[in-house]
């Protein structure tokens, strides 16, 4: 699956962060306190694609969040593309204009999910994958850009204002917002092959300090979540002080996570077989790598800011082995610092269901090939 596109300068990044200064010795044996609750679950990719006439990545059913919850689940993270729900000619480029067409069939297409979480005690993160004016992936010519255009901007406060009316008189306990997917400056957004460096503090913070003023205007009490800078992988300290929690990533190291995937790896046939422990750029990383990777997430909480895992996994090409020992790591360092999760995804390449894999003898589950140690691995934290 084309998950994203996956930057270089985003994996010099989260090598810098494994081998910061940091030694295991020095982290405090308490788990800090942190403002989110420790929710673990997947992301569910029904509305993740641009074009509602394509062929939906998913096709979730309320039995599918069922299983969710008899597992012991209380988390989905809905990432979303904006086109999707909105109503354009889609045989030529979207307009500025156009990015306000609402439709409210689309809508309730996502609520219906939104509504079988709620009845089965799930608590949902609506997130913007591709918001008015950025995404991280390919697949859509935007009108603007959300970091330099001001019409972009302003898009992006009414997507979020027209959420926060919509689910304004519902709990804190059962919907987040999660602003947007992975933010990464890119110059020309529709060159999809530049990557992206660094958003400026400065500039992220007014964007996110305005988004959560318009969530907030309708339910002072909504949890508003952004991502971590740089593509998700750094703890933003520019943000602390607003009333925003931050979300990180799990794919450290990405020879593991993203081994022979594509869209990460310039030539993905000749990559050598991933190990755990694991060496990069000539060093070892290993469980205390991942713990000097998350210490800035740590530092985070510590002065007062929420953190959660969005996202997390593995792509179905790493061997089994291999992904269960790294991530049985990954978990444990996560639940050490009482933070929670969401696997990427439910269904599919990085899945508990349906992933692809050849080296995993699959439990049938309803017509569904169910990862079992997976499952096993995820419920033990």
């Amino acid at each position: 699956m084309n998950r994203r596109s996956f930057v270089k300068n985003a994996g010099l990044l989260i090598t810098g962060a494994a081998l910061a200064p940091v030694k295991v010795s020095d982290l405090s044996p308490i788990p800090p306190k942190n403002k989110l609750p420790r929710w673990k679950g997947f992301n569910l990719l029904d509305f993740y694609l641009p074009d509602p006439t394509w062929k939906p990545v998913n096709n979730t059913t309320e039995d599918h969040i069922k299983w969710m919850h008899d597992w012991g689940f209380d988390f989905i993270r809905l990432p979303i593309c904006y086109p999707y729900y909105l109503k354009f000619d889609r045989s030529r480029n979207i307009t500025p204009e156009e990015v306000y067409n609402i439709d409210e069939q689309r809508i309730a297409a996502i609520d219906k999910i939104v509504q079988w979480a709620f009845k089965h005690n799930i608590h949902v993160s609506l997130n913007l994958h591709r918001a008015p004016g950025y995404c991280i992936n390919a697949g859509f010519h935007e009108p603007f850009n959300l970091w330099k255009d001001a019409d972009a901007q302003k898009a992006f406060y009414y997507h979020w204002s027209m959420w926060a009316k919509m689910y304004k008189n519902i709990s804190a306990s059962k919907i987040s917002f999660d602003l947007l997917n992975e933010p990464g400056m890119r110059e020309d957004m529709n060159d999809q092959h530049a990557g992206v460096s660094t958003v400026p503090g400065l500039l992220y913070r007014k964007i996110a300090q305005e988004a959560a003023a318009a969530i907030h205007k309708e339910n002072a009490s909504r949890i508003v979540i952004a991502d971590g800078n740089d593509a998700g992988n750094s703890a933003t300290p520019d943000l602390i002080g607003l009333p925003v929690q931050q979300s990180c990533r799990g794919y450290y190291p990405a020879s593991i996570s993203h081994y022979k995937a594509p869209w990460a790896n310039s030539d993905p046939e000749h990559m050598p077989l991933p190990e755990w422990p694991a060496k990069e750029h000539g060093q070892t990383v290993d469980k205390e790598a991942l713990e000097r990777y998350f210490q800035p997430w740590v530092v985070m909480m510590n002065k007062g800011v929420g953190v959660h895992c969005g996202e997390c996994g593995c792509w179905n090409k790493t061997p089994h082995p291999v992904f269960l020992n790294w991530f049985n790591d990954m978990l444990a360092v996560l639940y050490k610092n009482n933070i929670g999760f969401a696997l990427w995804n439910y269904f599919g390449d990085f899945g508990i269901l349906d992933s692809g894999r050849t080296d995993v003898a699959y439990e049938d589950w309803h017509g569904h090939k169910l990862d079992k140690q997976l499952l096993q691995l995820l419920q033990k934290y």
